[in-house]
């Protein structure tokens, strides 16, 4: 199989058209036509993570954050920030990386994360990606404090941050990475918990001076679980191929 068969089939799953426009994905590293006979998950490239692909074997590694995305205008050893880049080209590793186009896809980190988080009656926030980024959702009647605890046993969070409007939870509205910019379409749902992560101090402010519960569990907590899926899709539809989960977690420690 070549690394091109695996982007036409990514693409099934999560089309370029559901990208964000500033968004950058696709095959960013590396040889269409190269074969591939192993191939590493991560949610990120780091220089870890591209060792680890080298040590074992593959040639290729899928990743939902982009390799390639503040529009580097070198990559070079002089340059740390690079150095994943530079060793996978030079090992002969090519990189895909599937980003919003995988956060809005059916599927994808938004809806794996709905399911983690046992959310039922499942839908859509109208939030103007196509085909819907947040998603919202109803679970048992709880306090606050039941549930933030149950995230963080769910998504093996090491800690996490939140804050109490006061209000049970009931309709819950969760985003993958950073969405408390759509913290206001929760609300206007009637969502009264919204599940996200890289939330500012002010924000929370926002969010109880707005009444709603805000639960900050994690950038890698909150979409590393769709990692998981894909890989199981992949090794579905290409079992000549060995699909390896990295070892490498998030970098950020807790005391």
């Amino acid at each position: 199989m070549t690394v091109q068969a695996v982007l036409d089939y990514l693409w099934t799953l999560c089309p370029a058209s559901y990208k964000e426009s500033w968004d950058n994905v696709g095959l960013l590293l590396g040889r269409a036509a190269q074969n591939v006979e192993k191939a590493l998950i991560s949610l990120d490239l780091t220089e870890g993570v591209a060792r680890e692909a080298a040590d074992l074997g593959c040639r290729l590694i899928v990743t939902h954050h982009p390799a390639i995305f503040k529009g580097e205008k070198h990559i070079v050893d002089t340059d740390p920030l690079t150095e994943p880049e530079l060793f996978c080209l030079e090992n002969r590793i090519a990189v895909i990386s599937m980003h919003t186009n995988l956060d809005c896809a059916p599927g994808g980190v938004n809806d794996v994360l709905a399911e983690a988080l046992g959310l039922r009656e499942v839908s859509v926030l109208e939030d103007g990606v196509n085909p819907g980024l947040v998603r919202c959702g109803r679970v048992e009647q709880q306090p606050l404090s039941a549930f933030a605890a149950f995230v963080k046993k769910q998504l093996r969070c090491p800690g996490l941050r939140f804050v109490d409007a006061g209000k049970p939870v009931e309709k819950v509205a969760v985003g993958g990475g950073s969405c408390f910019d759509f913290a206001e379409l929760a609300l206007a749902a009637g969502c009264d918990t919204f599940v996200t992560s890289d939330i500012k101090y002010h924000q929370f402010l926002e969010a109880y001076a707005r009444g709603l519960n805000l639960i900050d569990a994690g950038h890698f907590e909150t979409e590393d679980p769709v990692m998981t899926v894909l890989m199981a899709k992949l090794q579905s539809e290409f079992p000549g191929i060995s699909w390896i989960r990295s070892g490498h977690s998030d970098y950020i420690q807790y005391l």
